[in-house]
């Protein structure tokens, strides 16, 4: 049987994890409780030695006798709980535990009980706070339903009556609120057509009906106006700018208002159209799947902690031989966390809009989006994984004899085999199955953080899985391409390598349901995210895709060198260096060099327009000294005997260095905080053993100076490959990313639960804004 403290660290909420009661803690009380009286007891039998009164067994009957007779509830009233008003300008109720003469010199109990009081009024105030801070939520939704319905409604009722002389209007359907598919927001959200006449008559009449309710829009017309002819109080259609026309919108409306110094009189703010509803349709039911999971969250909470104040006074009970708990939990059941139901009405209210307005009055369909069920592992997906990993070892051992014979990695050998076959991509795979499991492992809520779906997102097993099928497709490939060119089948087989690479790109775009078609679709969304910077909205999952990409440099370098070498055929004549030779290739080079870094610094630039925080100008900066260091190391690497450039190598890439030291120690990974009670750490560790920070510094610092085995042109083994060594530096760096992952993220989950962020906030559509008056 699990125990209860296994079992509560395992389902409480990561981000909550500090407003839970302190179970262990109250556990290690009672365990003082336990040894306190085992002493007690020992005490009295060592002063009996000393002489035994005659009426002692006459005391202790009639004891028992009195016992029994005028004290037969004591063990049922042994505590008082009292609950206070306190009066700090609103009321606030407290708890305080009276303890009866039984436990009067027993200081281990009153501390039991004054750590119990404490942790029950934690409890009460975190949920007190969290069901207000949902239900002003609710309420505002309930708004925002109401204006989005408003609208509709005007809408449709307006495009009835122009569908007799607007044939080619079409009217909007009645199942137009309820299809996720129809709402979804892309890039022609703010496509806008020409205004005609009837347009203008639908968007007043729509804006004239809202204001009857007490709601204005932005440059609109309006009843209630300021002396400056502005609305006092307005109502803004506010769409995030996630898409690229989004942004070139809202980024040509703001220089024009800087250059004329005059708001346009008709913005595309003031535009009421089916696109931009159908977007702040899409944000609502958003904003409601949260709210629903939040709610959820803190029923949760109110159980688990229901449970652990049941448990831990039984083990108190056990402990003292005495019947406290019952006193104890009609005080529990009375707090508010226990006996409020406010949080399952609003559970209720907003199952029953959900299903309403966005699932065509299904339940089924509604309780899919709003409770997504958990992807859970399968033992046969771990057999799949031993088996595929078998595979790749087998086929593996066999390359590895087969390569050895044939002499393949001789000084003698053509080096296009290696140029062409050799390099394997799927370390990264492999580490980001490590980060998996380490980040289950230790609780941290890489989903939320990545605002991944649960039914969806990947286990650590399927990262293995693809990870171990794609190997050993690879080497399975390897040995067919060696057998066939031992075989005397140069020309021909030597597009093989091109033939997989084709075929692996055909699997990541293919629409079928196969392979893992949501993470594929969502890797694709990424990589578009991150080519279109600075264009869309930045999120968490896209810097940190981009930062993998500017540890995968010597991998796309690779692909440039591969699409060269079979688009211009050399692979019939292996002439490799055709490609090396052009100059074309050669600036392609600093292109690819520079793209990761360039990516990155966009996102950078993106975050400081939207949030106006200067670390991100700084974080944009670090990005710009490592493009800065890798065009000067690939300057001098075209021209070696050039010392000016040797120089400028050394210098560029130092401070680039040092500049992603102190980023990832300080910024990313949180730690070097000379205040922290762990020494030059953070004061939160979600490891328990310190020695592994030390050495994850260490190991970073390491890894990161690679570079300079580049620069310098230590001689390499005659008998090796240069492009071993070269793999060897590539895959040190992919190690170091998916060490740099773990830190990266635990610190981001540290951010969050200590501000108790355990929902995502949705921006809403409908936004109030006050005019000057």
């Amino acid at each position: 049987m699990v125990k209860f403290s296994k079992e509560l660290e395992a389902q409480l909420i990561p981000e909550w994890k500090d407003a839970f009661v302190n179970y262990w803690q109250l556990k290690k009380q009672v365990k003082k409780i336990k040894l306190a009286r085992v002493h007690n007891k020992q005490t009295p039998d060592a002063a009996r030695d000393f002489g035994v009164s005659i009426f002692d067994p006459v005391r202790l009957v009639t004891k028992k006798i009195s016992d029994k007779l005028f004290n037969f509830d004591k063990k049922t009233e042994i505590i008082q709980v009292n609950s206070k008003i306190m009066e700090d300008g609103e009321e606030e109720e407290i708890f305080e535990t009276e303890l009866a003469q039984l436990f009067s010199a027993e200081d281990e109990v009153r501390v039991f009980f004054e750590g119990l009081d404490e942790e029950l009024n934690k409890v009460n105030q975190f949920y007190k706070t969290k069901e207000t801070e949902f239900i002003e939520r609710g309420e505002i939704l309930n708004k925002q339903i109401q204006i989005l319905l408003d609208l509709k409604q005007i809408l449709n009722d307006r495009r009835w009556k122009n569908s007799g002389s607007r044939h080619n209007v079409p009217s909007v359907p009645s199942s137009w609120s309820s299809s996720p598919r129809n709402s979804d927001c892309s890039s022609e959200c703010l496509a806008e057509s020409n205004t005609t006449p009837t347009e203008i008559t639908q968007r007043g009449e729509a804006i004239a009906a809202l204001e009857k309710n007490g709601v204005n829009f932005i440059n609109g017309a309006t009843r209630g106006k300021t002396k400056k002819g502005k609305p006092k109080v307005a109502m803004r259609i506010d769409i995030p700018n996630t898409t690229p026309t989004r942004t070139i919108t809202a980024v040509t409306s703001m220089l024009w208002e800087d250059l004329v110094n005059n708001p346009k009189k008709e913005g595309p703010g003031e535009f009421i159209n089916r696109k931009k509803i159908q977007c702040a349709e899409k944000m609502i039911r958003g904003a409601f799947v949260e709210l629903y999971r939040g709610l959820g969250l803190l029923r949760t909470y109110s159980s688990l902690n229901m449970v652990a104040f049941t448990k831990i006074l039984k083990k108190f009970d056990k402990v003292s031989n005495q019947q406290a708990s019952a006193s104890y939990l009609k005080a529990v059941k009375r707090s508010h966390f226990i006996s409020s139901d406010k949080v399952v009405k609003l559970m209720d209210e907003v199952e029953s809009i959900f299903t309403k307005h966005f699932a065509s009055n299904d339940k089924k369909k509604a309780m899919k989006f709003l409770k997504p069920q958990q992807n859970k592992d399968s033992h046969m997906l771990t057999f799949f994984v031993g088996l595929f990993t078998g595979c790749f070892v087998s086929l593996f051992s066999v390359y590895a004899i087969l390569a050895h014979l044939s002499g393949i990695f001789s000084p003698t050998t053509e080096r296009d085999y290696l140029e062409t076959v050799y390099p394997v991509f799927s370390l990264h795979l492999f580490m980001y199955g490590c980060n998996l499991f380490m980040w289950k492992k230790t609780r941290i809520n890489y989903n939320f953080i990545f605002e991944f779906q649960p039914s969806t997102a990947l286990k650590y097993r399927d990262a293995f899985l693809i990870c171990t099928t794609f190997m050993t497709a690879v080497v399975g490939a390897m040995v067919v391409h060696l057998i066939l060119r031992a075989n005397g089948f140069s020309s021909q087989v030597d597009a093989i390598p091109g033939i997989f690479l084709l075929f692996s790109i055909a699997l990541l775009i293919c629409p079928f349901d196969i392979f893992y078609r949501p993470t594929r679709y969502c890797f694709i969304r990424v990589i578009r995210n991150i080519v279109c910077s600075p264009l869309y909205k930045v999120l968490m999952v896209d810097f940190f895709m981009a930062d993998q990409l500017t540890s995968q440099i010597p991998l796309l370098r690779h692909m440039e060198s591969t699409a060269c070498y079979f688009l211009a055929g050399s692979f019939r004549t292996h002439q490799y260096e055709t490609c090396r030779t052009g100059r074309l290739f050669r600036e392609l080079l600093y292109v690819i060099s520079f793209l990761p870094y360039y990516w990155r610094a966009m996102q950078c630039a993106r975050r400081w327009f939207e949030e106006c925080d200067v670390k991100n100008l700084a974080n944009m900066g670090k990005y710009v000294s490592a493009m800065v260091a890798a065009g000067a190391r690939i300057t001098y690497s075209n021209n070696p005997d050039n010392h000016l450039w040797f120089y400028m190598v050394v210098i560029t890439s130092v401070v680039a260095t040092v500049y992603q030291l102190y980023w990832d120690f300080v910024m990313d990974w949180g730690l070097f905080d000379p205040k922290s009670k762990n020494q030059w750490l953070r004061d939160d560790l979600i490891l328990k053993n310190k020695s592994i920070y030390y050495a994850s510094i260490i190991l970073n610092a390491v890894l990161r100076v690679a570079w300079v085995e580049t620069v310098m042109g230590f001689q390499r083994i005659p008998d090796v490959e240069s492009r071993l060594l070269d793999f060897l530096l590539a895959s040190l760096e992919v190690i170091r990313r998916g060490h740099w992952n773990f830190y990266r993220l635990e610190n981001e989950h540290l951010n969050n639960v200590g501000k108790y962020r355990a929902v995502k906030a949705v921006p809403l559509p409908f936004r109030e804004t006050d005019s000057d008056g």
